[in-house]
């Protein structure tokens, strides 16, 4: 069973706590690195391959990108910990076939503050609320 902040009673972490670990290093980085570079970073917590695999899982997820740098990979984060979180959430809505259920019960389970946020951040990126859609007329 996992507790609050990720970890399970017998010490281990939970995949998503490792990734924002992982993110957190490479955001850290002022250009690309290998992931040797990384698991340093980590005072060697983590063994190469499991720094290697979650890696692979980020690049899958799309909240980093790979070049090739000799025989191994240079890493650069796409997304931080928040970026790797939404990227989720659409991975999750995209999978469902009624979107507007999902999100209806998604807006509708939010707190106060969280609707203040969701409508100020929907009026600063142009969303429905600041659109304009065209009339009959058009």
């Amino acid at each position: 069973m996992d507790d609050r902040d990720g970890a399970s009673r017998t010490g281990r972490r939970g995949q998503g706590q490792l990734e924002a670990q992982v993110l957190a290093v490479l955001g850290s980085a002022t250009s690309p690195v290998a992931a040797t570079w990384v698991q340093e970073r980590l005072d060697g917590e983590l063994a190469y391959t499991t720094v290697i695999t979650i890696l692979t899982r980020l690049l899958g997820k799309q909240a980093v990108t790979r070049s090739r740098s000799g025989r191994s990979f240079l890493w650069t984060p796409v997304a931080d910990e928040a970026g790797l979180t939404a990227l989720r959430m659409r991975r999750l809505l995209d999978e469902r076939d009624d979107r507007d259920a999902v999100l209806s019960s998604f807006v509708s389970a939010l707190s106060p503050d969280d609707e203040q946020v969701l409508r100020s951040l929907l009026k600063d990126t142009g969303g429905p609320e600041t659109r304009s859609e065209p009339g009959p007329e058009s």
